[in-house]
């Protein structure tokens, strides 16, 4: 092999580190040339799909690049995922997902279609979002300590009901937070669950502000606490857990942008540039204020190190719960 002297080594190295990033420099300067699809893993109509859809509004505004919005749901979002995994990694296929598909599904099967850390390629966090707690507006509990009291001096006969993952979870860790025996009750979705504790059937439930908030307006249901350590901008007089006792209690929802593993990093900083200055737009912001969520952005890396430390936290709660992966 031939040996160079110390500064032509130096000067082969740079060259040979130029060779191998000017491809994906070209095609970051290029980028898009074409159409970009952003893939949802849940229905139209969804919360993920609004968002979705305001940003590549904002998309197409900044690059002249139309934006197709495909909703492959199913599979509490594995269907989307593995879709996306395998996607050519030319920044032309993005993965517009929550926490339900990069932090919870690991510990709920035994067995996933997709690797959440290593088919991916980490663009930015888009939003967050936290849920409420809610009982029965005829309930006689007025706040969180109330509720919890009589949840320890009835422990396994009250009930509360979850139609998600995410409502299940926050559920099961406010049990192991605030030390009370509660039975859980499942449900399809949030909305099936409101219904019984309209009904009476259930005692309480901590559920998605999209789903809450109505009836919290109209005077059905009570809002007792927040399940992040920030107020709900569209319940600003309801505590957070934590303000409430539950000391620590932190359990939101987010949403975040992956492109398939292997994209170029040019072009991964390009969709971090454009997406981060959508999720600022008039169509971000009425979605954003709608939702009761806000806008959330990071670098590539950030984001990694914010999912690592949420797929540890859920699988924690999901572990202490006893939930059986599926």
């Amino acid at each position: 092999m031939k040996r160079f002297p110390p500064l032509h080594r130096r000067t082969w190295l740079a060259a040979a580190l130029a060779a191998a990033t000017l491809p994906g420099l070209a095609q970051a300067q290029t980028y898009p040339a074409k159409p970009v699809t952003f893939v949802v893993p849940f229905a139209a109509g969804s919360a993920t799909d609004q968002l979705a859809r305001a940003l590549g509004q904002s998309f197409t505004e900044q690059t002249g690049q139309s934006v197709v919005v495909d909703n492959r749901a199913g599979a509490s979002g594995m269907i989307a995922a593995q879709y996306v995994a395998k996607a050519a990694a030319d920044g032309y296929m993005v993965l517009i997902t929550t926490n339900t598909t990069h932090a919870a599904n690991e510990h709920l099967y035994r067995k996933l279609s997709y690797d959440p850390v290593k088919d991916f390629a980490p663009i930015t966090g888009l939003g967050k979002g936290g849920q409420v707690l809610v009982v029965n507006a005829s309930a006689p509990y007025k706040n969180v300590g109330e509720l919890l009291a009589a949840a320890k001096k009835n422990p396994g006969k009250m009930s509360f009901g979850s139609g998600s993952s995410s409502s299940r979870v926050a559920g099961e860790m406010l049990k192991q937070m605030a030390q009370v025996d509660i039975l859980h009750v499942p449900y399809k979705s949030n909305p099936l669950a409101i219904t019984d504790l309209l009904g009476g059937q259930i005692d309480m439930m901590i559920t998605d502000t999209s789903t809450g908030v109505p009836q919290i307006k109209a005077g059905k249901l009570r809002a007792l606490g927040y399940s992040t350590q920030k107020r709900s901008t569209q319940l600003p007089d309801v505590p957070t857990l934590d303000e409430a006792g539950v000391k620590g209690y932190d359990m939101g929802y987010w949403f975040a942008a992956y492109a398939p593993a292997g994209t170029p990093a040019p072009v991964v900083a390009k969709l971090n540039e454009v997406l981060g200055k959508a999720t600022k737009s008039a169509a971000a912001k009425g979605f954003f204020d709608g939702s009761g969520s806000e806008p959330w952005t990071t670098t590539p890396e950030e984001l990694a190190r914010f999912q690592a430390g949420e797929t540890r936290k859920w699988g924690q709660v999901i572990k202490a719960a006893g939930i059986e992966a599926e």
